[in-house]
């Protein structure tokens, strides 16, 4: 039951996400609140709460205290929370200093843990043992690594026994005269979803997709509190849901709801960049145009892709076993087996850090790939947006924010962590001064923030069907024409009638150009597919 303006209404409101991000001085935010009738969402309204009061923004999806809503479209609504004066007395000093601190933190306010709302991120520098490390796998000696470089033997050694700091200008060099090493690691997004609280799955087309509307299928949907999905080439890899238009039996008007969710998945996001491209954009332009809209991210994954094999799946696995390892979350899990695979996962929702054998993932699906090994970052409403905050407001690279984040949550090292040092005050201070690292995860945390954030942008194409009928078809097909019914095959081939989805997917593979900008260039992705550097100025090609 919640009070409406003073009616009461037997609805159960719903947290459907936060619209406003940044504290105001008040110490309000702007949330979505959904309205619970008989398991249905029956409206929706934007709510001013009191940060101090709502505390911890509970899960998408589940209830809220509120109490009561006062106000209108023209004005805007306000709520009211279920806390008690005695509980509000408690709390509000405490949380208010919370608060003031978020609001004052400084580089990477990120990932904060539920009882520290402030936090530092550690960075990691290339350093003499890496040095040694990066030599061993180019099966390099002193002399050969300084004739490439054009430096002496005795810099080299130096630079090794740590006599000589290493300096970015020496990195540099040396990724210049290996580029197989300056190409062994990329990072870009694997999935992406975004909530717009005031657009419709149309508007979010047209005006921040900017992506051609018929080829999209529209169908119903139940997921997520939605009613409208709409899904670019009638698949699951570009798809937007929203509530679909309903009309008032009694006056015949037409209530449209706002608000809506935008998923590109691993997939998706390729074909994605394929629109960006057409529109001259990359990534950070895109995200500051979502947030024009009021765009709030729900999820994004952050993929770092070992190309090299630098990081070896079943080490890892071993190192989890032998307890050689530091993570800040205190769950893991281990997944999968030597032959297909190992997956590792620490941490839950919202921040997950996982590591899998991409290669044999994508065998197994009959697939081939560049990437041996393959490390996310798979980040949630709030952590998301700290990191898309950090990227868009700071000169910081996204890979030096990913690489941070990446070395502050999680350490492996050669030999075992003692209990003794686990309960140390400055645990990972104890760890790193006392304990080697592994090599390899030292490698890749410090060389990582100098690789590039790569855009691979890909179009539509049917290769899981043709892959399938390969595969699946085309045996029992030759044994057809062998036996005489192959007239017949050709028959229904040409007389068959393909489905909504089917026909959205034959129009997006045949159709070069998917967004509305695409008029005014002349792009040729007949050509084989080439990755674009986001970090340079307007995504030049990489």
């Amino acid at each position: 039951m919640i009070t409406i303006n003073n009616e009461p209404k037997a609805y159960t409101p719903i947290f459907l996400g936060t619209t406003q991000h940044s504290l105001r001085l008040s110490l309000q935010i702007l949330i979505m609140v959904g309205m619970k009738l008989n398991d249905e969402i029956v409206e929706t309204y934007n709510v001013t709460v009191s940060a101090i009061e709502l505390g911890q923004l509970p899960n998408i999806g589940n209830e809220i205290a509120i109490d009561e809503i006062t106000g209108s479209e023209l004005s805007g609504f306000k709520a009211k929370l279920k806390q008690s004066d005695a509980q509000m007395q408690n709390t509000a000093s405490t949380e208010l200093a919370k608060l003031v601190d978020l609001k004052n933190v400084g580089r990477y306010q990120l990932l904060k843990g539920k009882n520290i709302m402030t936090q530092d991120m550690n960075t990691l520098e290339f350093d003499a043992n890496n040095l040694k490390y990066v030599r061993q796998i180019l099966n390099a000696s002193q002399d050969s690594l300084a004739k490439r470089l054009k430096i002496t033997r005795q810099t080299v050694n130096r630079f090794e026994t740590g006599e000589q700091k290493i300096s970015n200008k020496f990195l540099d060099k040396l990724l210049g005269a290996y580029p197989e090493l300056a190409e062994s690691i990329e990072v870009q997004f694997d999935w992406v979803s975004l909530t717009f609280p005031d657009l419709t799955s149309k508007q979010v087309i047209a005006d921040v997709l900017r992506l051609q509307e018929n080829l999209f299928l529209e169908r119903p949907t139940s997921q997520n509190f939605y009613t409208r999905e709409m899904a670019f080439a009638g698949e699951k890899n570009i798809y937007i849901q929203d509530f679909a238009p309903v009309k008032n039996p009694e006056t015949q008007a037409v209530d449209q709801k706002f608000g809506t969710t935008l998923y590109l998945t691993g997939k998706g996001t390729r074909l994605f960049e394929k629109a960006l491209l057409e529109q001259s954009m990359n990534w950070h332009d895109f995200f500051a145009k979502a947030r024009l809209y009021r765009g709030h991210l729900t999820r994004l994954d952050i993929a770092i892709n070992d190309k090299w094999g630098l990081l070896d799946m079943n080490e890892l696995v071993k190192a989890l076993q032998e307890k050689r390892f530091w993570s800040k979350s205190k769950s893991y899990a281990v997944h999968g087996n030597v032959d297909d695979g190992w997956t590792v996962d620490f941490g839950k929702s919202p921040f997950v850090i996982r590591a899998y054998d991409k290669h044999k993932e994508q065998a197994n699906k009959g697939y081939d790939t560049d990437v041996k090994t393959r490390v996310e970052l798979e980040l949630h409403q709030d952590k998301a947006e700290y990191v898309l905050d950090e990227w868009l407001n700071n000169d910081e690279k996204l890979v030096s924010i990913t690489f941070d984040i990446l070395y502050t949550y999680l350490w492996f090292t050669n030999g075992k962590i003692g209990d003794q040092q686990l309960k140390s005050d400055a645990v990972r201070d104890e760890i790193e001064a006392t304990v080697e690292p592994m090599p390899a995860w030292s490698l890749l945390t410090a060389l990582g923030k100098k690789m590039k954030f790569v855009r691979e942008p890909k179009k539509q194409s049917v290769e899981r069907i043709e892959k399938w009928v390969l595969q699946s078809v085309v045996p029992s097909l030759a044994v057809l024409k062998k036996t005489g019914h192959w007239h017949e095959i050709i028959e229904a081939i040409n007389t068959v009638e393909l489905s909504a989805e089917h026909e959205k997917l034959v129009m997006a593979t045949t159709k070069n150009a998917i967004t509305q900008a695409s008029k005014q260039l002349n792009i040729n992705f007949e050509k084989p597919t080439k990755k674009y550097n986001e970090d340079d100025e307007q995504g030049k090609r990489a």
